[in-house]
């Protein structure tokens, strides 16, 4: 793929974004199996990955994924990518060059160091301020996490799916796709086949933040409800960002756990503006970056959408179909 400009660039199912320090966006491009990059000014390229899937270390282009799904970034501006169908974690230096941290392209479910550990289907990965990396591990059903040595363990759930706050490996998920870890080192995920948020300790204490029924409800704790939340941003105030897919909308949940709905209604569609007049097409990844701004990977409108503090949508990125 070749340069371009914001709504003249092609997405093939975007997936995930993330947001460096200097404002660049990057997104985990699912069916174009690579990693792409926006800048500022709106300036689209392709930071690693070449549209074909593989499982391949290299530089650039000459590495292949296989539906990457979930990307983070840390102070140093390194890169971990969820390559989901590789069932391992990625690495991308700023320099571009992709190394496996973690996993070996073998599906399982396996602690240890670097290539002996296993995951299956990893869709989500974040990291916190100790440059560990937590991955939602989703059909293992479980958070890993994996230090900056490339040893895996695990940090809540075991194995089996469920619903049960709890510590460590007591505590249930049911298919997790959403982590993000705030700056006290709390680990917030979006359990998605239990339609709930919850959060982990640093300690590996699991609680329920929100959510119960599959439903579409604003109000407090778990009488709100969630279909289908597939990913969750977490910014300086500790308030979550919520991709709710199936819902079509982007939520917002309080460190009281206050939700709310910060931009579309429940109903499908592309549409740019305020609130509730804006309208997503399966939403699955959030972003928030230090100005409060969240991005949206608008997976089914092939965009990456803005929505404002204010609540206010915009289209930063794709023509609306999908191509590389």
């Amino acid at each position: 793929m070749e340069e371009s400009y914001n709504t003249v660039a092609q997405f093939d199912s975007p997936y995930s974004v993330t947001v460096d320090l200097n404002g660049n966006l990057y997104v985990a491009d699912q069916l174009n199996h690579c990693i792409q990059k926006i800048t500022p000014a709106g300036v689209v390229s392709t930071l690693a990955g070449n549209g074909t899937e593989g499982y391949k270390d290299g530089t650039g282009q000459a590495a292949k994924f296989n539906c990457p799904l979930g990307i983070t970034v840390d102070s140093s501006g390194n890169f971990y990518v969820a390559d989901q169908l590789n069932h391992c974690i990625r690495k991308i230096t700023p320099a571009g060059v992709v190394s496996t941290l973690a996993g070996n392209g073998k599906e399982g479910y396996k602690d240890g160091p670097g290539s002996a550990a296993r995951f299956m289907s990893p869709y989500s990965v974040t990291v916190n301020s100790d440059d560990n990396v937590y991955v939602a591990d989703t059909f293992n059903h479980c958070i890993r996490k994996i230090t900056p040595a490339g040893v895996v363990s695990t940090f809540a759930g075991n194995g089996k799916e469920g619903y049960k706050d709890g510590f460590g490996s007591t505590a249930q998920f049911n298919s997790p796709i959403g982590v993000a870890a705030d700056f006290d080192g709390n680990v917030y995920v979006a359990d998605t086949f239990n339609h709930r948020i919850r959060k982990i300790t640093p300690r590996g204490a699991v609680s329920t933040l929100a959510g119960g029924k599959k439903g579409y409800e604003d109000g407090i704790d778990t009488e709100a409800q969630f279909n289908l939340p597939t990913d969750v941003a977490v910014d300086s105030d500790d308030s979550i960002y919520v991709a709710d897919t199936l819902n079509h909308c982007v939520r917002k949940v309080t460190p009281a756990g206050e939700v709310s709905t910060l931009a579309g209604i429940g109903t499908e569609g592309y549409r740019d503006g305020p609130g509730s007049e804006a309208r997503f097409n399966y939403p699955t990844g959030v972003a928030v970056n230090f100005d409060g701004n969240i991005y949206v990977a608008d997976t089914n409108s092939y965009r990456i959408r803005k929505i404002t503090p204010a609540g206010v949508v915009s289209t930063l990125a794709g023509s609306g179909m999908w191509g590389y």
